[in-house]
């Protein structure tokens, strides 16, 4: 399995991926977190999308960037990875 570090930075290789990471910041903070996490727990692509009823493509866009997933989609992959997702508006 590769480190975070690793899975990030050969994401942030490709030139669309990058862009988009550097203009949607704040939301890749949440995808950065959702993957550490999965990473620690050892989970795989495919595991967690049968954890929540969708298929491993669908982790791949989100975690790519290349999807935008609703706040119910990022709720169902934090709640199998047993981490709690706040969002606070001020």
């Amino acid at each position: 399995m590769k480190s975070y570090r690793v899975l990030r930075e050969s994401f942030l290789a490709d030139r669309e991926v990058r862009k988009a990471y550097d203009e949607l910041g704040p939301e890749f903070v949440i995808i950065e977190k959702l993957i550490q996490r999965r990473l620690h727990r050892g989970v795989t692509q495919g595991q967690l999308a049968e954890m929540i009823g969708t298929k491993q493509a669908a982790i791949s866009r989100f975690e790519s960037g290349k999807y935008n997933p609703t706040v119910g989609f990022l709720y169902k992959v934090a709640d199998a990875l047993d981490v709690k997702l706040k969002v606070t508006i001020s």
